[in-house]
């Protein structure tokens, strides 16, 4: 009678964890043996992704993005349009963009670097027209917001606001970086006025720690946010670059190293979201584009930093060491969750861009094993393909969000096809998706049901840490 009630146990247990593995629609088409009862099906199209559906989809968002962004100045009251640019109105302003997608904010300097992405990854130029197209904009009504500002004095109000009165890192640091690389990349005009103005702010008169790190006067009076590795680091990277000038190379690093100490919990290899200079030992929280910012600004840092500078292997280490936090916290859909070491958090798409855009791209220039992440990097894709609707809308964003001190907050954060934090990490994802399966030191192999990539040295390449 035992017996048979651990058998009823047994049984009832077999079948609770057989339902906990709902069906998917999609089965691998690379198994061409459809009669294979040992593999099952996905909530994803789990296969090799193809460049040319890649492009397609990177496409899809180009478009979109390029109709929802215009290039008009209007007059605000009246909506009719302004084309003498030689005396000022007060109520002159941008025309303002579907669904909201400002063409100076912090976030559309993230679409410019996935469009200049895209273009390099497929000889596409067509990619690289909008942000031609906004920044020419830039340059020929330039002088008009000056002199209304000159005149009127308005402010905030004024369009260029950023840019002739910068007052924080959103303000200036992504868009900075865009501009830039836009320069280096010979497209559109030399907008010296405006990267002079975001690269002072930025090196010079940012609220900052006494040891250089970044930092805000809110929530609490001296507060770092891991947003702002992404909103500092790269603009100071592409300085570096564009000046020759180690002095921004030095501060770069500087403040991944100082943010990590305080933002970085090495025993979960995640970043917390903030830190208060006076509650250090606050409770974390760990927001999933905290993580993606943090990452995305030492990859970007590392694609110019100097390897004879002494804090090349220091960002290397520390990038190596986030990425493996991370690739262990993806989910069974290849996405990841809004907080990202919370499954029951939902999954957000402009995190999980990010981390595939990283892990794919560090894997691209040599820094990670293509082995143990190109899987990942693939898998990444994989969930994102699932958030690019027919009308190029990238779906499943969290919208803006500030640094919060309860999970009430963050676990409720709405997602909008209208947070244009997606956009550009797809965009960065997808391009360099397309170059890892063109990378010609790695080869991908499909075996047990599963891929592999493969570096072509036969794996000879050390990836453990340097000091």
């Amino acid at each position: 009678m035992k017996n048979s009630t651990k058998l009823l146990a047994a049984l009832a247990c077999c079948t609770l964890l057989g339902t906990a593995h709902a069906e998917g629609p999609f089965r691998n088409p690379d198994n061409k043996n459809l009669k294979d009862v040992s593999e099952g099906t996905y909530p994803v199209p789990y296969k090799m992704p193809v460049v040319a559906e890649i492009t397609e989809q990177l496409n899809r968002i180009r478009a979109y993005m390029d109709h929802a962004t215009p290039t008009r100045v209007v007059n605000k009251k009246t909506g009719a349009p302004i084309t003498d640019f030689k005396t000022p109105v007060a109520d002159a302003a941008f025309a303002e963009a579907a669904g909201d997608y400002g063409i100076m904010v912090y976030e559309m300097g993230v679409v410019h670097a996935g469009l200049l992405r895209a273009a390099e990854a497929t000889g596409d130029k067509n990619f690289t027209a909008m942000t031609k197209r906004h920044f020419d904009f830039f340059g020929q009504t330039l002088p008009y917001f000056r002199a209304q500002e000159a005149k009127f004095h308005l402010e905030r109000q004024n369009s260029f606001a950023r840019f002739i009165d910068p007052r924080s890192l959103d303000d200036t640091g992504s868009m900075c970086a865009a501009l830039m690389r836009a320069k280096a990349a010979k497209i559109g005009p030399d907008l010296k006025w405006m990267i002079d103005s975001c690269n002072d702010w930025v090196a010079n008169k940012q609220f900052r720690l006494a040891d250089g790190t970044m930092a805000r006067k809110r929530p609490q009076a001296v507060s770092l946010w891991g947003d702002d590795m992404y909103m500092s680091i790269p603009a100071l990277a592409e300085a570096g670059r564009m000046t020759g000038d180690r002095k921004y190379f030095d501060l770069a690093v500087a403040n991944v190293l100082g943010m990590s100490e305080r933002l970085y919990n090495p025993q979960l290899n995640i970043f917390t979201h903030g830190w208060h200079e006076h509650v250090p030992n606050s409770p974390r929280f760990y927001w999933a584009r905290a993580n993606g910012w943090a990452v995305l600004a030492m990859s970007d840092l590392l694609d110019v930093l100097p390897k004879d500078h002494p804090g090349y292997d220091k960002v290397l280490n520390q990038l190596r060491s986030a990425i493996k936090g991370i690739a262990e916290l993806q989910s069974g859909t290849g996405l990841w969750h809004q907080m990202i070491d919370r499954n029951d958090s939902y999954l957000e798409t402009s995190a999980s861009a990010m981390f595939t855009y990283v892990i794919a791209h560090a894997i691209n220039q040599g820094w990670i094993s293509p082995t143990t992440y190109g899987s990942i990097a693939q898998a990444g894709w994989v969930g994102l393909t699932t958030k690019i609707n027919d009308k190029g809308q990238v779906e499943g964003t969290c919208v803006g969000t500030t640094l919060a001190s309860d999970q009430i907050y963050y676990y409720n954060r709405p997602v909008s096809v209208h947070a244009l934090h997606g956009y550009g990490p797809v965009l960065l994802a997808g391009a360099e998706m397309i170059k890892l399966l063109k990378n010609p030191n790695v080869s991908v192999e499909y075996k047990l049901r599963t891929y592999h990539y493969q570096p072509k040295d036969g794996g000879k390449t050390d990836y453990r840490e340097h000091q």
